[in-house]
């Protein structure tokens, strides 16, 4: 007996693609050896399952690649700057200025973007891709020159500049002008660079200005023993600031009398 069998792809199987025409004629050929007339659609549906088992099994390989790659992302490490208190021996025994607002300090953008600097050498700047900091270290060395000038006892306040409101005698304005680790011919150090100037209120006359600027080699080669030597290095700086700020005022006074 001789079966013959048209097959007509309209609109009305709007599920069969094109793509999927191939084998769904091989399942029809094949069946046309059969006297079942279901045997067509019986070995289709077992080639979709194969197919469907198939893109399982390659989901859930994906899958466990993806899971497993995640765990090796690394996530950055965050760092502060801890500087001490200063000793209150330095502390004058009366106070010689007025009122003093201090401005939050500068930086080169490259200092206040978030990851710690290291130069190679002085004319190359590179940045740790998982080593950042918590927190502007512009914010830093503005809090440690505000707490160092309070315990001179120089001046009668010690404020924050608040856009001119208040009524401060004296403006400090400063700039982090380095906070980088060195590495040189093997060896790793820090240089912390600190410039002040203190003007009047009224007419921005400059009354004093000074740099101190500090190196040192920290105790191991790890990033917090790095970061810790920044913060010797930057309490030191600020406290070579605030005692040739104290000489000044002491030399102006002495001269006074």
């Amino acid at each position: 007996m001789t079966c013959r069998i048209t097959i007509r792809i309209s609109n009305s199987f709007p599920s069969i693609k094109k793509s999927s025409l191939p084998c769904f004629l091989l399942a029809l050929s094949v069946g046309k050896q059969s006297r079942s007339r279901f045997a067509p659609l019986t070995w289709m549906a077992s080639v979709l399952t194969d197919i469907s088992k198939t893109v399982l099994g390659i989901g859930l390989t994906v899958g466990f690649i993806a899971s497993t790659s995640c765990g090796r992302i690394r996530y950055p490490d965050y760092y502060t700057l801890n500087v001490p208190a200063p000793p209150s021996a330095h502390r004058i025994p009366r106070t010689i200025a007025g009122c003093l607002a201090v401005r939050e300090f500068h930086s080169p953008v490259f200092l206040r973007e978030g990851p710690i600097v290291y130069r190679s050498s002085a004319e190359q700047l590179a940045f740790y891709h998982y080593h950042r900091w918590a927190e502007d270290p512009r914010q830093a060395v503005t809090g440690l020159m505000m707490q160092d000038l309070e315990a001179s006892g120089l001046f009668q306040s010690v404020d924050f500049y608040n856009d001119g409101r208040g009524s401060p005698v004296l403006v400090l304005t400063g700039t982090l002008e380095h906070l980088e680790e060195l590495d040189h011919a093997g060896s790793v150090s820090v240089q912390v660079t600190i410039s002040a100037r203190l003007v009047t209120a009224k007419t921005g006359e400059v009354i004093w200005q000074d740099t101190a600027s500090k190196t040192g080699s920290p105790e191991q080669r790890t990033m917090a023993a790095i970061v810790a030597e920044m913060s010797r290095q930057m309490g030191s700086a600020v406290e070579s600031l605030v005692s040739s700020l104290g000489d000044r005022f002491s030399a102006a006074s002495a001269a006074g009398q």
